[in-house]
């Protein structure tokens, strides 16, 4: 790990139950302000090596959590909640950083092909075509590595999360 990502991580590990409170304030509700405290500490991580200020950090992150609160707010947090049809087959993202961890490091052992795909087709949301032109290739054998890679991902992720379920480490 980098003494960048050493300090955030110190930062995170210090910092992340106060401003979940303080998204549970805004929204009222434990999931959504989960999901606004992952989102103000991703863009804080984004911006790590350019905050000059560090001693200001609280302000700032409150200041990114309060205007992802609000942007939703504009948006309609339920629109962008889908449930059933194609999104079904969707893994759920990781709830907790130590299971985006272990969503990483699977992710990273799966074949590099598989790899783009997954990547490709659930994380950027491309279709099957899309995904094909992309990476030079016909969609039978976008949608036959997607089949591969899920079932390796799963087959690599079932004794993680089981292990980080028991609270073992």
């Amino acid at each position: 790990m980098s003494d960048r990502d050493t300090a955030f991580a110190e930062y995170f590990a210090a910092r992340s139950d106060a401003m979940r409170g303080t998204a549970y304030l805004l929204c009222g509700d434990w999931h959504r302000a989960e999901d606004l405290v992952q989102t103000a500490f991703t863009k804080l991580y984004l911006v790590w090596n350019r905050v000059s200020r560090h001693e200001v950090l609280d302000a700032y992150v409150r200041q990114i959590l309060v205007r992802a609160f609000l942007d939703e707010r504009r948006r309609g947090w339920w629109r962008r909640e889908r449930v059933g049809g194609d999104d079904a087959d969707r893994p759920n993202p990781p709830e907790s950083p130590e299971s985006r961890l272990v969503m990483l490091q699977a992710l990273a052992a799966l074949a590099p092909r598989q790899r783009a795909v997954l990547v490709l087709r659930y994380w950027e949301d491309l279709s099957v075509e899309e995904t094909a032109a992309l990476l030079g290739c016909s969609p039978g054998t976008v949608k036959s590595q997607a089949a591969r890679g899920l079932e390796n991902l799963r087959g690599l992720l079932l004794p993680a999360y089981s292990t980080i379920e028991k609270g073992e480490r």
